[in-house]
């Protein structure tokens, strides 16, 4: 078969050769010592010996007793020791020196004598200080193959390159067993699992046979070139590339990784090494330099997920992580490449055509949120396409939580593999689905135990010449170990020895973390709920799921919040005015772990003030203001996470579009032109009311937006709308729903949107707000009345005499006399709005008549509180909510396509309205996202990101909240 190689890293290992005048110096000083191996019993698997037989007739020849204890697991059979002279026993107390592979079950440890064994007690791990106990008070000396180290700190006996050829044997069988699930057969598909294999050369011999198909060109074009990413430059990384160099391969350096993947052969595979200085930085930009890095890891950060991994179809990590060292693959980067991948747009032809038409959903309907069950999108020619580029990763460090941080377990020789998620879910019982695959065995070598216990022997060999001399009844000073197992002698004489007293210290530092930890476990998440509104009940009812989350629901009216914690046993309630008590806030929010503020926007930047000096999270609903992004930097400094625009309007319409705009992006298309209106009304059957709407919490906001100016792309040029009654003058009517009657009218400026959402090609850029057809009319005549003026009217002081409706509107309307005839002020009212039919409708609403006014101060609060008692949402009526995006694209052969969004929802006569639902879950997904960990930016966080919008669409679907799109083709 032919194969390409490039200068790649070579495993090699140079073992000593005593000369014949040391050989016989070895064998008179080591003559008639007693050598016992004893069975290994800490894993079903575990088939390794600390030395095989050849190494075992070496110490014979030398004049050594060696006994075995009988076992029928280990690999090489009793029979194999007992022919090169060793001594077959169940006893083996007869023998000073004990050798095995792992920790020895404390019920079976012979005090007084030398053990040598992995005890994986030198960091103080818990689970194994009992064992260490027992060796103390057994007076054992214990010598750990670990800690058996040269003069430049590297480690003469270990197994690491046999868990790098196990590692890389498993991820490539699983790799065929991956991609078979996903739809493609591949040559993978012909390796076994490490251990299925007599020999590593059988092994090598499968993979050959796979890298010969490979090179013939068998591997199905839709998956794209392979490339395979090892971390650290070790023993294990070695022992992988060994493997790896049997397939046609090719190495590459990180600066070509993006080009190989995008533009790469399909008749071989591409390698590359990554090394500490390919992907670690300093925080302050400054580059990689070595020996700061071993003394101040904590100043450096991994760039490894956005230089390296997007490109990686198989990562390889060998590295070894330390607490402070920064992570190779966060919780959010996972989100973030566990991404579907949208072929890119490529010169037409009928097979392209057929993907575009099935990746766009050409003119047909189709729900956005399909593709969160689906881990293969299949074309109309029958191809499937792969979900995302990172295929598998073999995670062989096996350290739970460390540099690849959504490894927090193990998998098994008996399950070896799991599919990790975008959403955190893991799956071990099948290879279909969406997420990579992940095998992390702690105890690869075992796979391969004849090979592992021939290497690892030939290492230990040389040193068991020294090992032997150890006498229990001599103190540890008194012996002249060499180097290598002085170093390595953990415990003698009853007590832990000076290199090694540190063990205490640590096991009460462990001591305390456990407790600690034990604490954290039990602790509950805090979650402190500023309002008790219409959108708080389905937010705490979310966040109340989780029985380790403790809510606090704070909000000026009791009986509010009393309502809401009385529906749950994890919430409670506490009275709170945030303007008069900000010494409550203060201390409720050091108590909390997440603040969500549901209170007016106005009063966000107040609470985030508190959370930055508490260093607590915080999310909210509404814009990021500027007030807000005033405190981005302060926020950044104190290290927390402050997510805002997670509602409705803001929120859904951010999530929808930026989903869309990155599979135009992706497949090299362009966005022309973004429309996008959204609002929450009645539901039909309940707006037959003259404003055609009804209020689910205070009409302020709502009537005094209508007074703001607004701002937006038409065409390449700006529109602006000035403040102060204008705005409903553009109102324009629509039909993109026919059975509802809509119109709307523009919402703020939308051309900051250009760069938020990074569509700068974007000629038209319009948010605006939908209501029923009827809205904007009635309420300019509001307006010209004078109705919606937020200036103080003299005539609602609160302290003034009461007044009536027909007296305010009279006052307004500049008549002092308030006795007229109703149909005198009716025709000066006509006069005013100069048109009968708002006329008609404001009469309709009352207010033209004798009912006393709640005063309250201005006319548009005034209005408002009139309206939210008329307009409110009754028990038994339903609203909903619309939300449409018209996005205009050019994609790369000229088409020209119109992508309709469509989001509907519908609320409960007897639940959740619409509008609390479409605002408080998303708010309370983003909440439960900071609380796990997977939104870790630090600032005034926006949602514009894949790893923050693609969970939080795929979660709303979980709650009902689905949207539609439809394309039409232009060109």
């Amino acid at each position: 078969m032919s194969s390409v190689v490039s200068a790649g890293p070579v495993w090699t290992r140079c073992l000593p050769s005593p000369s014949c005048q040391a050989r016989r110096w070895i064998s008179r000083n080591v003559r008639g010592k007693v050598l016992a191996i004893r069975r290994e019993d800490q894993s079903v698997w575990e088939r390794r010996a600390p030395l095989g037989p050849s190494q075992v007739r070496q110490l014979v020849k030398d004049g050594v007793k060696v006994i075995v204890q009988p076992s029928n697991r280990r690999a090489y059979p009793m029979q194999a020791y007992q022919s090169v002279g060793a001594k077959i026993q169940e006893d083996i107390s007869e023998a000073p020196v004990i050798i095995g592979v792992k920790q020895v079950p404390i019920d079976q440890l012979i005090p007084n004598r030398t053990y040598c064994f992995f005890s994986h007690t030198i960091k103080a791990q818990e689970a194994n200080m009992p064992l260490l106990d027992a060796i103390l008070e057994k007076n054992i000396r214990l010598i750990d193959y670990e800690r058996m180290c040269d003069r430049e700190g590297q480690r003469v006996v270990a197994f690491g390159k046999y868990a790098g050829v196990a590692g890389m044997i498993n991820i490539l069988n699983g790799l065929g067993l991956r991609l078979l699930a996903l739809g493609h057969h591949t040559p993978f598909m012909h390796i076994g699992p490490a251990h299925n294999y007599r020999s590593t050369e059988m092994a090598r011999q499968a993979i050959r046979d796979t890298g010969y198909e490979v090179s013939l060109g068998m591997m199905p074009k839709s998956i794209g070139p392979l490339t395979f990413i090892f971390t650290g430059t070790g023993n294990v990384s070695q022992g992988a590339q060994e493997i790896v160099q049997e397939l046609p391969h090719e190495y590459v350096s990180v600066k070509a990784l993006k080009k190989v993947a995008e533009h790469g052969a399909m008749n071989k595979i591409y390698c590359c090494e990554v090394s500490r200085r390919d992907h670690l930085v300093r925080k302050d930009g400054g580059k990689y330099d070595a020996v700061e890095y071993e003394e101040h890891p904590e100043r450096y950060i991994s760039v490894f997920a956005h230089k390296v991994a997007p490109y990686a179809s198989v990562i390889i990590n060998g590295i070894y992580w330390a607490v402070n060292s920064p992570k190779l693959l966060t919780i959010p980067d996972a989100k973030y490449l566990l991404q579907p991948v949208y072929t890119p747009w490529l010169p037409t032809s009928p097979k392209i055509q057929a993907l575009r038409d099935e990746s766009y959903g050409m003119e047909q309907d189709s729900k956005i949120l399909r593709r969160k069950n689906s881990a293969v999108h299949q074309n109309r020619s029958g191809s499937p396409s792969l979900p995302h580029r990172m295929l598998a990763i073999c995670d062989i460090s096996a350290d739970p939580g460390g540099s690849i941080e959504f490894m927090t377990e193990c998998t098994t020789i008996d399950t070896p593999f799991c599919l990790y998620d975008a959403d955190q879910n893991k799956d071990t019982n099948s290879f279909k689905g969406p997420g990579v695959l992940v095998c992390s065995i702690d105890n690869m070598p075992t796979q391969l135990p004849r090979e592992a216990t021939d290497f690892f022997g030939s290492l230990l060999l040389p040193h068991m010449y020294n090992i032997l001399h150890s006498d229990i009844s001599k103190s540890f000073e008194e012996h002249s170990f060499s180097h290598e197992v002085h170093g390595a002698v953990i415990t003698s004489g009853g007590r832990l020895t000076p290199n090694f007293e540190y063990i205490a210290d640590l096991r009460s530092q462990s001591r305390a973390a456990s407790k600690s930890a034990v604490d954290m476990a039990s602790k509950e998440n805090k979650v402190l709920v500023l309002g008790a509104g219409y959108v708080a009940a389905p937010l705490v009812e979310y966040l109340a799921r989780s029985a380790n989350t403790g809510i606090t629901v704070a909000s000026g009216l009791q009986d509010e919040a009393d309502a809401l914690s009385a529906k749950h046993t994890n919430v409670e309630s506490v009275l709170l005015d945030v303007v008069e008590r900000p010494d409550l806030l203060e201390d409720l929010v050091e108590d909390a772990d997440v603040v969500v503020s549901l209170l007016p926007y106005s009063l966000h930047h107040e609470v985030a003030r508190h959370c930055i000096k508490q260093k607590t999270n915080m999310v909210t609903a509404s814009y990021c203001t500027p007030n807000m992004r005033e405190l981005h930097e302060a926020a950044v400094d104190a290290g927390i996470t402050v997510v805002n625009e997670v509602g409705l309007d803001p929120g859904i319409d951010h999530l929808l579009a930026m989903e869309c705009f990155d599979e135009v992006q992706r497949g090299g298309g362009k966005i022309d032109s973004f429309v996008s209106f959204c609002g929450g009304l009645p539901a039909p059957e309940f707006s037959d009311n003259p404003l055609r709407y009804k209020f689910s919490w205070s009409p302020q906001g709502v009537l005094l937006n209508t007074l703001a100016g607004a701002k937006y792309l038409e065409d390449g040029k700006v529109v602006e709308i000035p403040a102060g009654g204008a705005l409903l003058d553009a109102t324009e009517e629509f039909s993109f729903l026919p059975g509802l009657a809509l119109e709307g009218f523009p919402n703020r400026d939308s051309t900051i949107y250009r760069n938020l959402y990074g569509i700068p090609e974007a000629k038209t850029i319009l948010r605006g707000t939908l209501r029923f057809k009827g809205f904007s009319e009635i309420v300019k005549g509001l307006q010209k009345l004078g109705l919606i003026d937020p200036e103080p009217h003299p005539m609602l002081h609160r302290g003034g005499p009461d007044i009536t409706w027909k007296q305010l509107v009279c006052s307004l309307l500049g008549q002092m006399d308030s006795n007229i005839f109703d149909d005198n002020l009716k025709a000066l009212v006509m006069e005013r709005v100069e048109n009968e039919n708002v006329l008609n409708n404001i009469e309709t609403l009352g207010i033209l008549k004798e009912n006393l006014v709640y005063k309250a101060n201005t006319p548009l609060d005034t209005l408002s509180l009139y309206l939210s008692k008329k307009l409110g949402i009754e028990p038994g009526e339903r609203d909903l909510v619309v939300l449409r995006h018209e996005i205009g694209i050019t994609w790369p052969d000229g088409r020209q396509e119109m992508k309709g969004i469509n989001l509907v929802s519908y609320g409960e006569s007897q639940g959740y309205s619409a509008m609390a639902k479409t605002v408080g879950y998303p708010a309370a997904i983003a909440t439960k996202m900071v609380l796990d960990g997977e939104i870790q930016g630090h600032g005034m966080i926006l949602p514009f990101t894949r790893d923050i919008y693609k969970p939080i669409i795929s979660r709303l679907g979980n709650e009902g909240i689905m949207a539609t799109e439809k394309s039409t083709w232009l060109s």
